[in-house]
């Protein structure tokens, strides 16, 4: 009986209460004088920011040519007094560092683009909105590293714990987020938490990482004349043969699974019988399990396609055909913990800026970090934008500096910003 007493004398602390402490922390951050300076730093110097990002944007980066675009974000960050390197894999990192060097916490935006050299990537205006291949995906995100790191600077914020703004590369495509990977290689043991900035919006956070795989299936025979070697087997009919029944394969609703056709290569031409055909797959789904069984289900595919194609040929004298699968990359799943620090300043900041954000599981580069057991969370870096990945691709700054500032008290709270000395 004396025990129950005790423990119902005891005070009790509800999680509304812990929430209302996590608040009042980020409210005190947010009235800190160099804070609020530079939260007041974005409002005047949006044409600045919008000039930056059309400028980043018609600099060509495709995948693994990200070099030209990484040498603008690199003079943009050392003009905010930062300490810049590029490393071995083409991320720019500039350094704030901090009182404490052995924690860091990472703000990141990708270089690179969906879209193939000699794509027109010129920005065009109609009214407030830009239009150009890349202008949201990843201009939004670049331009928004450029623009807090400025903030910071100019406000002569001095953080607890070391700051990297990082412009990393090979975030699309069979790029497979190599420099995520070399980021997180290099800091692992000091990294407290990582955020990425990627597209436009405010209304999500990606706190979950989407599981991918990218496949290339090659197949190769003796190619020929289209007239004179007609009826010897093709990889291309082979190819299409094989995705035709792959097509066809039987996805869950639940959980939710992909696959994407993404692109078909081969011959030489229009009257030549290829000796070669090439077809990239993407698959992602939220179960690892299904992922294997699509990637088991292509090669059973693929196969049934070269046998049907070498039994229909008529002369197979002049060869057969021959088939491989690669593995292109692989992008890991993870998920951020629901009592993350890291969620929590991003609630806090949503909170100061009167946002509303969902959870959203995506495939960004916050996979590496989240897959590794560190704290990462993917966000839209503001305004809105849509067409990612098509050359219809557009942005409107419209509720930018809401994004701007919601990121920047994000990256401040989990970098340990002093509290202003009371004299």
């Amino acid at each position: 009986m004396l025990v129950w007493v005790i423990l119902f004398a005891m005070p009790v602390r509800s999680p509304v209460a812990r929430q209302t402490t996590r608040f009042a922390s980020a409210v005190q951050l947010a009235e800190s004088a160099e804070v609020r300076a530079a939260l007041a730093w974005f409002a005047p110097n949006l044409n600045w920011i919008n000039d930056q990002q059309a400028r980043l944007t018609e600099i060509p980066a495709p995948a693994f040519q990200e070099g030209q675009r990484a040498a603008a974000v690199a003079t943009l960050l050392s003009a905010a007094g930062l300490n810049v390197q590029v490393d071995a894999s083409g991320n720019v990192i500039a350094e704030l560092r901090g009182a404490n060097e052995n924690e860091i916490v990472v703000l990141s935006a990708h270089l690179d683009t969906v879209f193939p050299a000699g794509t027109d990537v010129k920005v065009r205006r109609d009214g407030n909105r830009m239009l150009a291949p890349g202008i949201s995906d990843n201009g939004t995100g670049l331009a928004a590293l450029a623009a807090i790191a400025r903030a910071i600077h100019e406000a002569q914020i001095k953080p607890h714990r070391t700051i990297l703004f990082v412009a990393d590369v090979g975030e699309e495509g069979e790029g497979n987020l190599r420099g995520m990977r070399a980021l997180v290689d290099a800091y692992r043991n000091r990294l407290k938490a990582v955020i990425v900035l990627d597209g436009a919006g405010t209304e999500h956070v990606t706190t979950v990482a989407l599981a991918s795989r990218r496949l290339e299936v090659t197949i190769n025979g003796p190619g020929g004349h289209s007239w004179s070697d007609f009826g010897m087997p093709n990889p291309i009919n082979a190819l299409v043969r094989g995705s035709v029944r792959f097509i066809n394969t039987k996805i869950p609703a639940s959980p939710r699974t992909t696959f994407n056709l993404g692109q078909i290569e081969g011959g030489t031409s229009i009257n030549s019988i290829p000796y070669e055909a090439h077809l990239k797959v993407d698959v992602r789904s939220e179960s690892e399990s299904e992922l294997v069984r699509l990637e088991s289900a292509l090669r059973e595919c693929m196969a049934a396609g070269v046998r049907d194609e070498m039994e229909s040929s008529r002369d197979r004298t002049k060869g057969k055909l021959e088939w491989k699968l690669e593995l292109l990359g692989s992008r890991p799943g993870g998920e951020l913990a629901a009592g993350s620090p890291l969620l929590a300043a991003l609630r806090s900041a949503d909170a100061i800026v009167e946002n509303e954000s969902r959870i959203e599981r995506s495939s960004t580069d916050a996979n590496i970090p989240l897959s590794l057991g560190i704290d990462a969370i993917s966000i839209g870096a503001g305004g809105n934008g849509g067409g990612a990945h098509s050359l219809q691709e557009w942005y409107e700054p419209a509720g930018r500096e809401m994004g701007l500032k919601r990121a920047l008290l994000t990256l401040l709270g989990m970098a340990d910003v002093p509290p202003e000395k009371t004299k």
